[in-house]
């Protein structure tokens, strides 16, 4: 029996994969379940279809992702904190707080997309930004203390 998986399984594959299954297999728990759906020839063509828009959709969101990372790459970002005499900072630098900066340089970045260690003391430090999986731009964050 060839089924069209609607969604990844460790052991027969990934979404959209055409895989055979013996019949049981499909009629009794992978159709059932939603986990696939039969390969006629009507959902194979809607398959064919959906797999074409989607590498359009996935083509325009790299392209948008790399004029965003031309832009990002590099940038210095300045972000101020309050601080103990020794130069350690009360709490830490969050992701948010970071998003919050590059928003007001005129960029949206999501905080989940941004990938930085611990930020606790007062100096430079940098911060990955994971556009897609491919596209990945670097910023420079340099952490000063707060005028009080």
């Amino acid at each position: 029996m060839k089924i069209i998986l609607n969604e990844d399984i460790k052991s027969l594959g990934h979404k959209d994969d055409v895989v055979t299954v013996k019949s049981g297999y499909g009629r009794n728990f992978l159709i059932p379940t939603g986990k696939a759906k039969l390969a006629t020839e009507s959902a194979m063509k809607m398959l064919a279809e959906d797999i074409r828009q989607r590498a359009f959709k996935v083509e325009k969101i790299r392209k948008d992702a790399e004029e965003l990372c031309a832009k990002l790459n590099g940038m210095n970002i300045t972000i101020e904190a309050k601080a103990g005499a020794s130069g350690k900072i009360f709490g830490s630098v969050t992701t948010l707080q970071i998003a919050n900066a590059i928003k007001e340089k005129g960029f949206d970045v999501d905080r989940r997309k941004i990938a930085v260690d611990d930020i606790k003391n007062i100096g430079t430090y940098t911060a990955d930004l994971n556009l897609t999986k491919e596209v990945k731009a670097e910023i420079t964050i340099e952490v000063v203390a707060a005028a009080n």
